[in-house]
């Protein structure tokens, strides 16, 4: 008796979840492509969605105590400008969604790319038990995410054999693997961080193939970017994008530059896959009055309509038809202008 009332309570569920998914395909039918498209222009004007403006990308080195050079960052001062990225509504993303248009990111928020240079020990730093270095940068980037719900703790790394300054092949598979399942993204910045300018083109490829082995031959993940060593192009820029040397191919979504402006949306006509610029990490005094990170965050906060600003829909690219010309064709069956 027992067996048979479960097996109808089994029959009645299976028979009550088939009425609801019949429900569920009735009511979606019920809604027409027009009344979809609608609720998401009032979604995307509400949001004053910009979805072809202007991304920082901002680049890092070191994040130590006490500063060598300008391109290194105390931990105050890294610490520092992430809660004024997390105040102004950005979100971070990976270079990798940056350069292949996945930037999923809620309704009204802006997205900023976090990337470092040269695989330092202060960017990461791991315990016997895995738990990151509270002065590191990638210690102030978890606390700055728990402190700051929404504000996404991501960032890309672009790694040399310098490989955070592991020597053993164990411990750099052990930190390689860490990130990643992390959801950091590991970029290429070359095996040597040669300067590839005026260099033939078997040994662009060969020095971009050894980096891309760096990481490949440490876990089984392919790197999506390369950062270009001093942010000099080759020759000629393709074959940092795309070549072969000693049976590993790379075909790259982007190339990273060393500084200078925010990086034109993904979706727009000025995406240049070949050449991305960043924007170096400094205060706005000298030679960065005008062009690295605070100068330029203060600029696009003066400036919202020209940053990036999401619909919150991944499908979607939404902007003001008036900037309709600025859309790059291949994106077009996606646009959304409102």
């Amino acid at each position: 008796m027992a067996l048979s009332l479960l097996a109808l309570a089994g029959c009645m569920s299976d028979a009550d979840d088939a009425v609801k998914v019949a429900a569920a395909k009735k009511a979606a039918k019920a809604v027409s492509p027009q009344e979809v498209r609608k609720a998401r222009l009032a979604v995307a004007a509400k949001a004053k969605a910009n979805e072809l403006g202007q991304v920082p990308v901002l680049m890092y080195h070191r994040v130590v105590a006490k500063p060598d050079i300008a391109d290194d960052r105390t931990p105050a001062q890294f610490r520092a400008e992430l809660e004024r990225l997390a105040q102004e509504g950005y979100v971070p993303i990976t270079a990798a969604e940056y350069a292949t248009g996945k930037i999923g990111i809620p309704a009204g928020k802006h997205p900023v790319v976090l990337t470092f240079d040269d695989s330092s020990p202060s960017q990461v730093t791991l315990d016997g038990m895995g738990e990151p270095a509270p002065d590191s940068a990638v210690g102030i980037l978890l606390d700055v995410g728990r402190r700051h719900p929404g504000f996404r703790p991501v960032a890309t790394f672009y790694v040399t054999r310098d490989m955070f300054g592991k020597a053993r092949p164990e411990e750099q598979t052990q930190i390689l693997t860490w990130l990643h399942e992390r959801g950091f993204d590991l970029g290429n910045h070359t095996r040597d961080h040669l300067n590839l300018r005026g260099k033939a083109k078997k040994q662009v490829e060969k020095e971009v193939a050894a980096g891309h082995q760096v990481i490949r031959g440490r876990i089984p993940f392919d790197p999506v970017t390369l950062a270009l060593p001093y942010g000099n192009q080759p020759n000629t820029k393709e074959w940092a994008l795309r070549g072969s040397a000693s049976g590993t191919r790379y075909d790259y979504g982007g190339v990273f530059l060393a500084g200078y402006t925010p990086a034109a949306s993904p979706f727009s006509k000025d995406f240049d896959p070949l050449g991305i610029p960043r924007i170096k990490s400094q205060d706005k005094k000298g030679e960065c009055l005008r062009f690295c990170s605070t100068a330029w965050l203060d600029w696009l906060k003066e400036h919202p309509e020209e940053r990036y600003t999401s619909d919150g829909d991944i499908r979607t690219v939404a902007y003001p038809k008036f900037k309709a010309a600025f859309g790059a064709k291949k994106y077009a069956a996606y646009a959304l202008p409102y």
